[in-house]
């Protein structure tokens, strides 16, 4: 497994001590068989494409991603090795052939136009503007032309209710990296990157607020 600099990254649930609890926090409750399935199904990927999850965490979407399309070559990057090795874990006891790699998300160790989608689930929501920024541009790098990524993550909250549950994931995560989210901005983040068809795709309600399915598309 690649071994970058020690990065500066936030743990899953944003404390060390919490990685262990991550599969069974986020299964409970942010619907995440669910709004999965659906980020999978949206990106159609097909025999024979390389794609990447990005911030991959347990690997639970990139295990799903290629038990969905086992023709595909699957990647799962992330930048904390405790959760990587959790992920290198479940794959194994899934029977599932894919690679997880040590990577900064705006630091990813592809050439141009490597990738024929990205994914990734629960993540933006984690980074400052600046990295938000750094990272879609990075994205962009990495993918061939006409490729799509694919996001599912916290959304403008759909009513008030929504709104005020989500003000739990605010405390836990960053009031000030969290607001991009809640604020509409991941579309103009990805349109000012580069993007097209830029979308929002679909909503769920989870007990913590809106979660959001994004998709864009790389111009040719």
């Amino acid at each position: 497994m690649q071994q970058p600099p020690e990065p500066d990254y936030v743990p899953a649930l944003g404390y060390h001590w919490l990685t262990p609890y991550y599969d069974a926090v986020v299964g409970a409750t942010t619907r995440e068989r669910t709004f999965k399935k659906v980020l999978i199904k949206q990106a159609r990927i097909e025999p024979g494409q390389q794609v990447l999850d990005l911030a991959s965490g347990t690997g639970t979407l990139t295990i799903w991603i290629k038990q969905h399309q086992p023709q595909a070559t699957v990647t799962g990057v992330d930048a904390d090795p405790s959760i990587l090795s959790l992920a290198s874990s479940k794959a194994l006891k899934a029977n599932v052939s894919v690679q997880f790699i040590r990577a900064l998300s705006h630091s990813l160790p592809y050439p141009v136009a490597h990738f024929d989608r990205v994914v990734s689930s629960l993540f933006f929501h984690h980074l400052s503007w600046e990295d938000k920024v750094r990272t879609t541009h990075e994205v962009f790098r990495v993918l061939k032309p006409g490729a799509t990524l694919h996001v599912a993550d916290w959304g403008q909250a759909t009513n008030v209710l929504m709104r005020g549950l989500f003000l739990f994931i605010q405390l836990l995560d960053g009031f000030k990296s969290t607001q991009d989210n809640v604020a509409g901005k991941l579309i103009p983040l990805f349109e000012e990157a580069g993007f097209v068809e830029v979308k929002q795709r679909q909503t769920f309600t989870t007990v913590y607020g809106t979660m959001a399915l994004y998709s864009a598309v790389k111009s040719s």
